[in-house]
């Protein structure tokens, strides 16, 4: 039993899948899926998380708390980019488990990657439909609260959730559902619609950190660190640093809630079965925006931090609200405008990224194949869960209030990149006759410390996430238990040699 439960997948195998009936088109160049990077990272983070986490955790030291989240993805992006050469196939992070780890953390972290993807989307379109209204407030349109707020609220000081007074998140669900229908027509239309949010929201970027920078204070960043340059603490308790309301603050506190900002570069392996040279455009798409991205981050907080006083930030509408605030009312227009190219990327590129995990897991077996691995004939796109998805992710961003979806995601994805760096260092002495085309630099230091930095983040965050991580890891265990460890792949191929090890016998 236990056997079975660890069993991997052998790299044969995973190869063996790129000849399938069920693969996908190799259509996606370096330009274009780092482009799919950039639209995945930039967005919610720069225009909205920057304003909580100096406001409320680091001050002008925001710029460091974004070198040190930038760093420590950096180590996991590493990992990711070693393995998406070395297995260019769909599946991400839980691919990389199979092959290392055993079907059981395969499965685990799979399910987890649904969480991270899921509620990171619903997050961003609960985030879009807040820009959105904001926006069309300028031309005196207003959408009745009724059908513009999600129906409950939660209460960050006390962690209850209360009626809001609203029925639905209407333009929630109908971004969503536009969303959805581009990525069922076809990766080619996705990657262009998505290159296009991706060049105005990076002029806008480039605009505020331009136009901005002539109206920078140097005294703004006095002091440079008020929270100090700590704030770590383990399952809620406060290690090292200060605490304010029983949360830490201070640099790199802030880094542990800027995580989130970072969240998006490793959809970018789900598509290697989509890029035409995987070997080599898949690394350099993981590594060139993460470090596009990780400047222009610095950049803005540095911007941010000196247009206005770190506690006089407007914390819903930052970067729109500080150029108002030093009489330039009419580039609020441009940056509102830029921020919404920016979240409808981010949602495009992680409503594309889950149907893809979902993919290579009913392909092992684990989830329905005709339903999940049922790729669209014409399109050549997984169709049925790319409907199913964007059905669940109208369904949380329409109910659910932003800060709870908020505080799901960033745990998920640090567990995936905790694994994928450890899966490097199995790998190395399990296979270490592996072709591989991108090599981790500086082995084996930079997987452990992308380990132990990516841990640090993890106990840092509130001991609430834990418990619903748990939660959600305890469901997918027994879909795993009822369901996927009787039709895994895995268990056919081994009964099939089993039973030719019999015959022979015989």
């Amino acid at each position: 039993m236990a056997n079975k439960l660890f069993r991997r997948k052998p790299l044969h195998v995973l190869l063996e899948e790129l000849h399938g009936e069920n693969r996908l088109r190799r259509i996606l160049g370096p330009i274009t899926l780092t482009s799919l990077g950039v639209g995945a990272i930039i967005g919610t983070g720069i225009f909205v998380l920057t304003g909580v986490a100096a406001h409320d955790k680091a001050g002008p030291a925001l710029m460091l708390s974004f070198v040190v989240a930038g760093v420590t993805c950096l180590f996991a992006a590493f990992c990711y980019a070693e393995f998406a050469s070395m297995v260019p196939v769909a599946g991400s992070a839980y691919t990389y488990a199979y092959a290392t780890l055993g079907e059981l953390f395969a499965w685990i972290i799979g399910w987890d990657l649904v969480l991270e993807y899921a509620v990171a989307s619903a997050t961003v379109a609960h985030g879009w439909s807040h820009y959105f209204q904001d926006f069309i407030s300028t031309f005196k349109i207003y959408i009745p609260k009724v059908i513009g707020w999600a129906p409950f609220k939660l209460d960050t000081a006390t962690g209850k959730i209360s009626a809001s007074g609203s029925w639905i998140d209407l333009p929630a669900i109908v971004i969503t559902a536009l969303v959805t229908v581009v990525l069922v027509r076809g990766i080619r239309q996705t990657a262009t619609f998505n290159a296009s949010m991706v060049i105005l929201k990076l002029i806008i970027v480039v605009f505020v950190i331009v136009v901005g920078a002539f109206y920078v204070n140097p005294k703004n960043w006095t002091p440079f660190a008020p929270f100090g340059l700590s704030g770590i603490s383990f399952f809620g308790k406060t290690i090292f640093g200060k605490s304010m309301g029983g949360a830490p603050v201070g640099m790199l506190a802030g880094a542990a809630i800027s995580f989130f900002a970072y969240i998006g570069f490793d959809s970018i392996s789900t598509h290697a079965e989509e890029a035409k040279r995987p070997h080599k455009d898949v690394p350099i798409a993981i590594i060139s925006s993460l470090v596009i991205c990780t400047v222009l981050y610095i950049l803005v907080s540095m911007v941010l931090t000196g247009m206005v006083p770190y506690n006089q930030i407007d914390i819903n509408a930052p970067v729109s609200q500080a150029f108002k605030q030093v009489g330039l009312g009419w580039a609020q227009f441009l940056v509102s405008l830029g921020a919404l190219a920016g979240i409808t990327s981010v949602l495009v590129v992680m409503m594309l990224s889950l149907p893809r995990v979902l993919l290579a897991i009913a392909r092992d077996g684990l989830l329905p194949p005709k339903f999940f691995g049922a790729v669209h004939e014409k399109f050549r796109t997984p169709w049925k869960s790319t409907i199913l998805v964007g059905f669940f992710v109208a369904l949380l961003s329409a109910a659910l209030p932003l800060e709870l979806l908020a505080e799901l995601v960033n745990i998920g994805t640090l567990l995936a990149f905790v694994i994928v760096c450890a899966a490097v260092l199995i790998m190395r002495k399990t296979h270490p006759e592996a072709e591989r085309p991108f090599r981790v630099p500086l082995f084996p230091v930079t997987p452990i410390l992308g380990v132990l930095l990516c841990l640090m983040l993890m106990f840092s965050l509130p001991p609430a996430n834990w418990l619903r991580l748990f939660v959600w890891l305890f469901v997918g265990l027994i879909i795993y238990i009822f369901y996927g460890r009787k039709h895994s792949i895995m268990n056919r191929m081994e009964g099939t040699e089993a039973a030719k090890d019999v015959s022979v016998a015989k």
